[in-house]
């Protein structure tokens, strides 16, 4: 791939759109990150990263659609509002722009990438504040159909705090694992694996956790 001479105004203009991206990722956090590609170095193309929800950093190569802006400058200048996801699972609403320089090439791309897992703990808010009664049923298997009430259940926690998933403090999250235990869910195969990637912390840091919320033996006695 050809390295493309980019002109003094199109350094202006990468520097106005670096702003730009400051200004709309402080306005929209905590909801959205917003990220600067310099398509003129594909292989280091992020210059800029504001809220950031990815994980990402400043010198990751391109994307897919910014090395098909690059390859043809006929490919559509904005996709709004389609599906996508960060490299965890998170579910994302994406929407890409394509910034063009003197020639007509592109020479940038504006994304902003909305996380919905926030917004879903907001609807578990609503439905916590408005339950009569709720009851969780342990179930055996750790299928689809338990990812999603096992991650419900994680997203109900945390809106009685007011926080998110991953934002819980470690005796908060202690807290939600012995809520897990008793609800049946810890017993489901692989429920450590999926505790700890919708929280954002190591299986490891899980399994201690759930030691550390274990009743304690009663063998040979108890004393005070």
């Amino acid at each position: 791939m050809v390295k493309k001479t980019i002109k003094k105004s199109d350094h202006v203009l990468l520097e106005q759109l670096d702003h730009i991206a400051r200004g709309l990722g402080e306005t929209l956090s905590p909801f959205c990150e917003v990220v600067v590609h310099d398509l003129t170095h594909p292989k280091n193309a992020i210059m800029a990263i504001y809220n950031n929800l990815s994980e990402r950093h400043v010198g990751e190569p391109a994307t897919e659609l910014g090395l098909a802006r690059i390859e043809n400058r006929n490919f559509p200048q904005v996709i709004a509002n389609y599906a996508n996801a960060f490299r965890d699972g998170r579910r994302v609403k994406s929407t890409s722009i394509g910034i063009r320089g003197a020639d007509g090439d592109y020479i940038a791309a504006l994304c902003l990438n909305i996380d919905l897992t926030l917004f879903n703990n907001v609807q578990s808010a609503i439905h916590e504040f408005t339950k009569a009664d709720a009851q969780q049923t342990p179930t055996e298997s750790l299928s689809p159909t338990n990812v999603d009430a096992l991650h419900g259940m994680i997203d109900q926690f945390a809106a009685r705090r007011s926080t998110t998933p991953r934002s819980l403090k470690p005796d908060e999250r202690r807290a939600l694992v012995k809520e897990l235990k008793t609800a049946g869910f810890m017993d489901m195969r692989r429920a450590a694996d999926a505790v700890s990637a919708y929280v954002g912390v190591s299986r490891s840091t899980i399994y201690v956790d759930a030691q550390l919320t274990a009743p304690l033996s009663t063998k040979g006695g108890a004393s005070s």
